[in-house]
Order: structure tokens, then C-alpha cells, then sequence
């Protein structure tokens, strides 16, 4: 384990800096060793976001800010397959790239059917070898995350050790999804891990591709981990991110899908627990015809708070998009949503839909929702919307009428409310395990 770094003491940063940069510089490429530096002075220049910059008017990272978290040193750790299995909602007989604390553990992941021609591995070993770090990583790694605008996204670049490189051969379609795991363990003392993927997908390619973040343990831990996926011509990607933290687990995660000619991307977001969680979800259609679906799903109870930020920009003629982000808040928690459409000038033609509906259960329970357009075209269809509310009280009375007590009669319309976003998965297994949990989360509620 690395010494304990302070977040808020750029000494103690650029230390943890020069310790992590002097064991790695010598099996980098030089290009990978400038871009470390340039990200590490970005986030000295600007620092940790704080309430007063707009994008983080309703989260506060002080908690990350004022703990102290130690880099781990590549070790495991004693991880159970059973803990994978149960917190991931995945089966062990998936295939499946794992990290433990941000460290590739070839022990609990499995390999792929060389018969697909997939290449899922760990990107640090992908920099290794010269041609892939000059062919695949380099030309993608970093040109779609902008650390210079994004004090994470520059502490991840500078920081990040492995993660998860996932390419789909032009026309290949891949039936099997790919499951990229990440488990924080604290156990000993607070732990931050920064996980980096790069999912590249080919022209005419087709895959689905699932990441599951969740920790065990009591300690607490910090993930920050950035994704970015580069769809190509006429490409089929279908994206899940699953977030079952702890509740002294913190997790800031940047996706940036970037979007070629009549590319189509659907991404399913689930996040059913956290201490604090942020999601920042960015999709250029930089493409004709490009085209995207943005499903969401936030639970939150006791004093939880989840953070989901989406921007969905329209380059070119012809592109859609159509989100639906669904929250069910209880207890104390705290719901942010903030959904922003960029139409282009000259992006004619482009049709856009949003939508965010929150369901409060107490109240005690908060949230902001503040859906945007924007645009600079004129010949577009736009519409977006947000509804905050509580159970319907008709549809309560009806089913009481019908002999289900006022407990049971809120557990059925919650679990209506939220399994319509399950609904529209289509990997079977990962929807019947997500659907199952619902139903026990309700029924204990």
C-alpha cells in the first residue's frame, strides 16, 4: 500500500506523483509519461471542484476532500469468487475481465472464446507491447476525456495504473455480453483506485458490454475511474454500468462515448447504493445518423447521494437521441440530475427527447433535477421534460381495496416505477438478477 495522500495538499499529490511515476516511467512510452505530467498539472492548477463551480452546485466532494487514501501496491488481496458473483450480479460463468482495488487479477477473470476475436485485456499490459500501444491506445487514450476541463478526469489520467481495453473487430457481432468488474476492499485503511478503459468499437461491429462497480468491507474507499468508448461507422454498442457501492465507498465515474456515421449506442445506468456517488455521462454524435438511448435508474435511502450529470452533444445532420433517467429517493438521500442536449449548427434535422421522473418516499428526502436544450439549429425536434412527486394515491387506494395492506401497496407501485428501465435490458441474466434485487429491496422497505 502507497502512503496515505491528502487530496487537498498538492505536496503530498505531486509526491504520491513522483513515487508512482519513478516505478512506471521505464516501461512507459514517452507519450503515456507526457501525458501523466499534463494532467497532473491541470489538477494542480484547478484543484477539486467545490459548490460554487455550477456543474457541482449540489455536491459536495469534502468527504473526499478532507480523507486521507493510500494507492494500493498491487496485491489482491483475499477476494472470494462468491463476493464477485453476489455483489456484481453477474455468475461465474461469464466472461469477465476482474480488478480488485484497480489492480488486474487474472485469478477471477475468464477467458474469452478466441473464436470471437474480441480482445479484452488489461490495458497496462496492452501498453506494453509497442504495436498496441502505438496502434489502439495512443490514437484513442485521452482525446475523448478532457482532463483539461475536468479536475477528475485529470486526477485519474495522472494516477492510473490499469484498467479494462476492450476492441470489437470491424462486422464482428459478439454474442456472449463482456463483463468488466471492479471490487474495492478497503480492509485495512481507505484505499483510492483509478481505473481507465478504453472500449474501442470497429466499424460494423457488434458487442454488449457491461461495467459492475462494488466494494466490500467496512472500510472506506475512493474509486475514480474514467471510460471512454469509440463507436465507429455503423457500429452496435450496448453499454451497461452497474454501481453497488458501499456505504463508505465514494465513486466519481466519467464515460465519454464519441460517435461515428449511423453508429447506435444505448447505455443502461443503475446505481443502487454509494456513500456518494457521481456519474458524468458525455455523447458526441459526430456522425450522420449517429444515434443514442440513455437509460437511468438511481436508488437512494438513509443518507446516500448520487450525482448524475449527461451531456448529449448533436455535431451532425440527422442524429438522435432519446434519454429516460428514473430515481426513487428515500430516507435522507440526495438526487441530483442534470441533463443537458447541445444541437449544433449544423446538425439539421436532429430529434431529441429527454426525460427525468423522481419518485420521493420521505420527507426527508431531496432532489434537483434541471433537464437543458440547447440549440443552434432550426430545422430540429426537441422536447424535455422533469416530474418530481410521490406514490399516487388512487393507484394506492385501488390496491388496498383489493386486499394488499398500505406497506405492500407502496412496494408494488415502486417496484412498477423502476422495473420499466430493467425492462429494456436485454441481457437476460443481468436483468433477472437486477429485477430479483428490486423485488427484495421493496419488499424490505
Amino acid at each position: 500500500m502507497g502512503k496515505m495522500t491528502s487530496l487537498q495538499d498538492t505536496e503530498q499529490v505531486h509526491a504520491a506523483f513522483r513515487a508512482l511515476h519513478d516505478r512506471s516511467a521505464v516501461q512507459e512510452p514517452a507519450w503515456l509519461s507526457d501525458l501523466r505530467r499534463s494532467a497532473l498539472g491541470s489538477f494542480a492548477a484547478r484543484g477539486l471542484p467545490t459548490i460554487h463551480d455550477e456543474d457541482w452546485r449540489y455536491t459536495s466532494v469534502e468527504p473526499i476532500r478532507s480523507a486521507d487514501f493510500g494507492v494500493p501496491n498491487g496485491e489482491a488481496g483475499s477476494v472470494k469468487s462468491a463476493d464477485l458473483d453476489e455483489r456484481s450480479f453477474t455468475d461465474g460463468t461469464d466472461n469477465r475481465i476482474v480488478f480488485i482495488n484497480g489492480v488486474y487479477s487474472a485469478d477471477h477473470s475468464s477467458v474469452l472464446d478466441k473464436r470471437d476475436k474480441v480482445r479484452v485485456e488489461s490495458i497496462k499490459t496492452a501498453i506494453k507491447s509497442p504495436q498496441s500501444s502505438h496502434l489502439i491506445v495512443e490514437p484513442h487514450l485521452s482525446h475523448y476525456a478532457r482532463y483539461q476541463e475536468q479536475p477528475f478526469v485529470a486526477l485519474n489520467t495522472a494516477f492510473a495504473q490499469d484498467g479494462a481495453l476492450v476492441v470489437i473487430p470491424s462486422n464482428a457481432v459478439i454474442e456472449k455480453p463482456i463483463y468488466l468488474l471492479f471490487l474495492s476492499s478497503g480492509e485495512t485503511r481507505p484505499i483510492a483506485s483509478y481505473p481507465r478503459n478504453l472500449v474501442v468499437f470497429e466499424s460494423g461491429s457488434q458487442a454488449r458490454v457491461v461495467e459492475s462497480f462494488f466494494g466490500i468491507g467496512e472500510q472506506s474507499y475512493f474509486v475514480n475511474v474514467v471510460t471512454e468508448i469509440v463507436g465507429a461507422e455503423d457500429a452496435l454498442i450496448d453499454y451497461y454500468r452497474v454501481q453497488r457501492e458501499q456505504d463508505t465507498g465514494y465513486h466519481i465515474g466519467t464515460v465519454e462515448a464519441h460517435l461515428g456515421r449511423n453508429c447506435n449506442f444505448t447505455a443502461h445506468s443503475v446505481t443502487v447504493s454509494g456513500a456518494l456517488v457521481r456519474n458524468d455521462l458525455h455523447v458526441a454524435l459526430d456522425g450522420e445518423g449517429a444515434e443514442c438511448t440513455l437509460n437511468g435508474l438511481y436508488l437512494l435511502d438513509r443518507k446516500q447521494h448520487v450525482d448524475n450529470q449527461t451531456v448529449i452533444e448533436h455535431f451532425k445532420e440527422r442524429t438522435a437521441s432519446h434519454e429516460l433517467y428514473k430515481g426513487i429517493i428515500a430516507g435522507g438521500a440526495h438526487a441530483v440530475f442534470n441533463g443537458k442536449i447541445l444541437v449544433h449548427k449544423d446538425a439539421q434535422k436532429t430529434d431529441a427527447r429527454q426525460t427525468n421522473k423522481n419518485l420521493l418516499l420521505s420527507e426527508n428526502a431531496v432532489v434537483n433535477t434541471k433537464p437543458q436544450l440547447e440549440i443552434h439549429a432550426d430545422d430540429v425536434k426537441c422536447s424535455h421534460g422533469s416530474t418530481i412527486g410521490q406514490l399516487d394515491k388512487d393507484a394506492l387506494f385501488y390496491l388496498r381495496s383489493r386486499g394488499l395492506d398500505l406497506s405492500d401497496a407502496q412496494s408494488l407501485l415502486s417496484y412498477a416505477f423502476a422495473s420499466e428501465l430493467v425492462g429494456r435490458m436485454k441481457i437476460e441474466g443481468l436483468k433477472s438478477r437486477l429485477d430479483d434485487f428490486l423485488l427484495t429491496k421493496f419488499r424490505r422497505s
